[in-house]
């Protein structure tokens, strides 16, 4: 869908590789101008921007202090942002067992207060252009989620919360906020320090826990992403869309 994006000017935080990275191109490849945020992967972040013409920008998300500084660069360099995908996120699995709290505040502050600090920054211009925000959460989230994975579904089901709760407090607005709730998706987040017997086994593990017997990729999120940020889902609001392949064991929740 080339052009149905031309003139807007997209964030995708965590953009460096995965899920961030196919979004980044989505949105490009529709006309948009993206700004490549990341926190260590300057590498990757880099390599994206070249891909989809765009430019890198460095920001721990859940440092406020950064994501202002970022927001002053992308207005420099950009405009004005209408289109906010907060992507970012971390996952550290832990049970009660092996509860480390470093690692919990960490997750607090990129799955959480990373979306709520890119919001607060960029209110003003998607208030001004009735631009729209994409929350990436979890179908963790929600209520299915692996062993070892509680403390991390709680930060999504936050995010699930903020959205809902931030597209009411900006009714009359013109802004849409959504949030897509992903499966399984294979990305060096989930798979990245696992040898090659452990990835198999993960795969066929969701692959056997899925209506459509395949895992996701990347380009299945962000096909949704460029969804929610084009007109044609101009009467979508405050709305959660589960992209999971069918898991049987979320198809009885609703949200």
């Amino acid at each position: 869908m080339p052009g149905i994006l031309d003139g807007r000017v997209a964030l995708v935080t965590g953009s460096g590789r995965g899920i961030g990275r196919a979004v980044a191109e989505a949105l490009a490849a529709a006309g948009a101008r993206v700004a490549v945020n990341y926190s260590r992967d300057r590498e990757g972040a880099v390599e994206t921007a070249e891909r989809v013409g765009g430019r890198a920008y460095h920001a721990d998300v859940s440092k406020r202090e950064d994501v202002h500084r970022m927001a002053e660069e992308i207005h420099r360099d950009l405009g004005k942002v209408s289109i906010l995908v907060n992507n970012a996120g971390v996952l550290y699995p832990m049970d009660l067992e092996h509860y480390d709290d470093k690692l919990m505040w960490r997750m607090v502050g990129v799955n959480m207060m990373g979306p709520v600090y890119t919001v607060l920054e960029f209110l003003d211009d998607l208030r001004s252009s009735e631009g729209c925000v994409v929350n990436i959460a979890s179908n963790a989230g929600i209520g299915t989620a692996a062993p070892g994975t509680t403390f991390y579904a709680m930060t999504k089901a936050a995010v699930i919360a903020f959205t809902k709760r931030l597209a009411f407090d900006l009714s009359g607005t013109g802004v849409r906020v959504n949030c897509i709730a992903p499966g399984w998706v294979e990305t060096d987040m989930t798979v990245g320090g696992r040898s090659q017997e452990e990835v198999e086994a993960t795969r066929e593990h969701f692959r056997s826990r899925t209506t459509l017997r395949r895992t996701g990729r990347p380009e299945d999120i962000a096909s949704v992403v460029l969804f929610l940020a084009s007109g044609a889902s101009s009467y979508m609001n405050g709305q959660v869309i589960v992209v999971d392949g069918g898991r049987v064991d979320n198809l009885s929740h609703s949200v």
